[in-house]
């Protein structure tokens, strides 16, 4: 609980925070694309191979995403995203926070669903 909340503080694991091209190389390259958004918000938009886990579900699910890959929270402006890769680096998972959420990445002009 304790890490959970000095990552939250700014004292925890550094997030980095990635462009959704950069976003979109890492999954090329085999990352994982976790989108944090609630199921009403995956069903106006989505990335193609992404897989949902809604924040409110990360403390109770997050134990099954892979510790082998890197992992790059989405959301839908990069606010809940950030707090899920807060949560998940506090855990040791090696994660990245897509910058602009789907937006930004609409906006690069890369493809959804």
């Amino acid at each position: 609980m304790f890490k959970f909340l000095k990552s939250l503080l700014g004292r925890g694991p550094a997030v980095t925070n990635v462009t959704p091209l950069e976003a979109e190389a890492l999954v090329r390259q085999g990352a994982m694309l976790l989108d944090v958004r609630s199921a009403a918000e995956r069903r106006t938009a989505k990335v193609r191979g992404s897989t949902h886990l809604p924040l409110d579900d990360l403390g109770k699910r997050g134990g099954t995403l892979p510790r082998d890959r890197v992992i790059v929270c989405q959301c839908a402006s990069g606010h809940r995203s950030r707090v899920a890769a807060a949560q998940l680096a506090a855990q040791g998972f090696d994660v990245r926070n897509l910058q602009g959420g789907i937006q930004a990445w609409q906006a690069a002009g890369l493809p959804t669903q």
